[in-house]
């Protein structure tokens, strides 16, 4: 039997699985360079650092997944014809480029023992199936290894190349996944394009309580307001549809528009035969420009988060915007805009939900929900 360690980058190979790779036969992959190391059964602890060391590489953007095929070559290089448990990092990594190593590596070993490092997880909480404990004498080996071979990372500005301390556990965590909740995991740490899209219901609006009861709230706020908005209404980024079936339901005309395609399909699907829904592929810039019909509302519920110019608000062809975020992002990025808005002004604001701590991805993992506070904005006169 052989371990066999995969990771983007040498150091990534000594902060998440030190207790692996010092202990009997094993191969390291370095998915940046393609290359292999082996280390027998015979060689020290030291010995082996002092390999991967030599390999540490400046902070280098262009690194990144080489795909599942290559990937497996390499394993099955360094593992030859004997039996090989692999390990690599976690799909949920936040840092992007390690996610797509750890899903690449696990699709490219379909079927055989692979295990994902839980590694420093700021963002959601990943339930491990084993712990390592590093000793002593293990932690200071590999804080030597971070502070000769690692020095320039310590100052590194990029999040995805920078060495803290929370990226230098003591424990190392680690679990298996199937492909579904691997597929989910990966999707779920995704911004808006396909990565995010590759699964149907990415973020459990399906399935989960709290999305659930944000859903209902901001259907109930939305409809509450029908006798001034009137019945026609655009949403903004209506992904697959959860928030467009609650407003059809209750009376009203949508168009629901998503530039998104994977998405779009799926929202497509979900309202077939709605007479009352129409879908196209406009953004938000796509919907200020000439030739769209006045609506009695535009809705951004849940998609202000993504750097727009929130200066687009002011060319909607409407006189009320439903806006909902996350109460830090309305605070942050929302409301200083709208204290020196002439454009704008604030008709109503609530809370749709408080936050909420909750699974996700059938209990693999868990984070705190924000909450969701409404703004409803109305177009000055004059």
């Amino acid at each position: 039997m052989i371990d066999i360690v995969v990771v983007l980058r040498a150091e990534d190979a000594v902060l998440d699985f030190l207790s692996v790779l010092t202990d009997g036969e094993a191969a390291l992959v370095l998915a940046d360079q393609g290359r292999t190391l082996a280390f027998s059964a015979a060689r020290s602890p030291a010995e082996r650092l002092a390999d991967i060391a030599r390999h540490v590489r400046p902070a280098d953007d262009r690194a990144g997944s080489p795909g599942p095929v290559p990937l497996a070559e390499l394993v099955r290089e360094a593992g030859g014809d004997r039996d090989a448990r692999v390990w690599t990092h976690s799909p949920a990594d936040n840092r992007r480029s390690r996610g797509k190593v750890g899903r690449d590596t696990a699709i490219g070993c379909a079927g055989g023992d692979v295990r994902h490092a839980v590694g420093y997880s700021p963002f959601l909480q990943v339930v491990s199936d084993f712990d390592r404990s590093v000793d002593r004498e293990l932690i200071a080996a590999k804080l030597d290894f971070v502070n000769r071979a690692c020095e320039h990372l310590l100052t590194e500005q990029s999040p995805e190349y920078v060495v803290q301390t929370p990226r230098i556990p003591s424990t190392e965590r680690f679990f298996h996944t199937d492909a579904d909740e691997r597929e989910r995991l990966f999707a779920l740490l995704a911004s808006l394009d396909d990565e995010a899209a590759s699964v149907p219901d990415p973020w459990e609006f399906g399935s989960s309580p709290y999305e659930k009861d944000r859903l209902d709230a901001t259907a109930a706020w939305v409809l509450g307001h029908r006798a001034e908005t009137g019945e026609s209404l655009v949403e903004v980024g209506a992904c697959e549809g959860a928030l467009t079936r609650r407003l059809v339901a209750g009376g009203i005309a949508v168009h629901a528009t998503e530039p998104n395609p994977l998405f779009r399909t799926r929202l497509a699907d979900a309202v077939r035969g709605t007479g009352s829904v129409r879908v196209s592929a406009e953004d938000l810039a796509g919907l200020t420009e000439g030739g769209h019909p006045r609506a009695g509302a535009h809705l951004l519920i849940e998609m202000l988060y993504y750097g727009q110019d929130l200066g687009l608000l002011d060319r909607l062809p409407t006189d009320h915007v439903f806006v909902a975020l996350e109460p830090d992002a309305m605070n942050s990025r929302l409301r200083p805009w709208l204290a020196t808005s002439t454009t704008w002004r604030e008709a109503e604001t609530v809370q749709l939900v408080p936050p909420r701590v909750e699974t996700v991805c059938a209990g693999r993992a868990y984070l705190i929900k924000r909450g969701s506070d409404g703004l409803l904005l109305r177009r000055t006169t004059g």
